[in-house]
């Protein structure tokens, strides 16, 4: 009897179950998996509440409630001064992860090659391999984690169809600045391909970096398809409320594979996230401030441990080089972490593709490793203690 697909050979379960599941077993304090440990909004909550109580509960349109296309349309004019048209250049999604899962089906034929920035988040490979997609990728390397323009232009083949952009950037934290940007939308305006990208950590920028969307830059509205979602803006990341915004041909072809997957989802949260998307410039600023000290918190703490520590410019994740306590390999680093000193993180090892020596176990080139600060002070201060007492470079150099 045949159990499983070619489709999803070696994929295997993802490192985030895994992690999740040892800390649950363990009691670790989890800075792997990147969700808050408080709720959003309890005005968004509310207005998730009356929309229960008030009928809301059946199938809504599949492209999403026109509320929250509504509010998405503006929530893009607001900040990036792109306009859009609510009934044929957005759709809801459940979650971002549909989005780009969509996103690839509907846009990309098998044996097409797709370009991604490494590390990746892990459904960027678990899809392309559904899809069919060759993935070429280009690594951002430590210290700096920035963009190596010439390795994306050499990249480019005549089956190059599509890049796979995300900035902020999960697991690096780096934020793609103007002049990356613009290299990268010169060479997808010359190769004429489409640009998907991830921007769900788009108002989680620290130190006074904007995000800029790709599709803000001259060309590129006609050819991106961008995504974003409310779960990491709002706190909501078990919501699964998520859009992809664009020309209408791309939101139609992603729509075409969307149909078929959830058709729609959350039909009582959709418009919460639309009163959501409607908050002052306030909440956005003390979401990113708050979020900056906990940054601050983890990072500085970790540094002290002797981690070397890459500080992060967005996202929820800090990465650190584990050399200095002695350790090499990142996965079996995290494996023995909840046990020995009740935390959990993610080895950045996973993130990367494993044709390639990057994503080799044990290859010394990365031995790095991502922890999550978007929990509060005192469960970072609580990881901090344990791996402080937990976490040392042995006399003869081993761990």
């Amino acid at each position: 009897m045949k159990t499983s697909s070619a489709r999803i050979a070696g994929l295997g379960t993802t490192i985030f179950a895994e992690m999740s599941a040892l800390a649950a077993r363990t009691g670790a304090v989890n800075l792997g998996q990147g969700f808050p440990d408080t709720d959003g909004p309890a005005d968004v909550i509310d207005h998730a509440v009356e929309a229960l109580r008030t009928g809301r509960n059946q199938y809504a349109p599949g492209i999403g409630v026109p509320e929250l296309r509504a509010a998405i349309v503006a929530h893009q004019q607001r900040f990036y001064g792109l306009t859009l048209d609510p009934d044929t250049e957005v759709a809801v999604t459940t979650g971002a992860t549909e989005a780009i899962a969509a996103a690839l089906l509907g846009l990309v034929d098998p044996g097409d090659e797709i370009i991604a920035l490494e590390p990746y988040y892990d459904s960027y490979v678990a899809v392309m391999q559904m899809v069919g997609a060759v993935r070429r990728p280009v690594t951002l390397r430590a210290p700096d984690f920035r963009l190596p323009i010439d390795e994306l232009r050499s990249a480019v083949s005549p089956r190059t169809t599509a890049i796979l952009l995300n900035s902020p950037h999960n697991p690096t934290g780096t934020v793609l600045r103007r002049e990356e940007l613009r290299a990268i939308a010169a060479i997808a305006i010359e190769h004429d391909l489409i640009v998907i990208s991830d921007e769900v950590y788009e108002h989680l920028t620290f130190d006074g970096l904007p995000h800029i969307p790709i599709a803000t830059l001259p060309g590129m509205a006609e050819r991106t398809l961008t995504i974003s979602s409310g779960g990491k803006s709002f706190s909501f990341t078990g919501w699964k409320v998520g859009w992809a915004t664009g020309p209408a041909p791309l939101v139609r072809a992603m729509l075409g594979a969307k149909q078929f997957l959830t058709y729609t989802s959350g039909s009582p949260l959709q418009p919460a996230i639309a009163h959501a998307l409607g908050a002052d410039d306030a909440y956005f600023a003390e979401l990113t401030a708050r979020l900056q000290l906990q940054r601050d918190l983890l990072c500085d703490g970790l540094a002290r441990i002797g981690f070397e520590v890459f500080v992060p410019e967005g996202t929820y994740f800090a990465a650190t080089d584990i050399r200095p306590l002695g350790f090499d390999d990142g996965l079996e680093f995290c494996r023995m972490l909840p046990e020995r000193a009740g935390v959990v993180a993610i080895p950045h090892q996973v993130f990367y593709d494993p044709a390639t020596s990057a994503g080799r176990s044990g290859n010394p080139g990365v031995p790095l490793v991502r922890w999550a600060f978007c929990k509060q002070p005192e469960v970072i201060l609580e990881a901090l203690s344990r791996l402080e007492s937990s976490v040392h470079r042995a006399p003869d150099g081993q761990p």
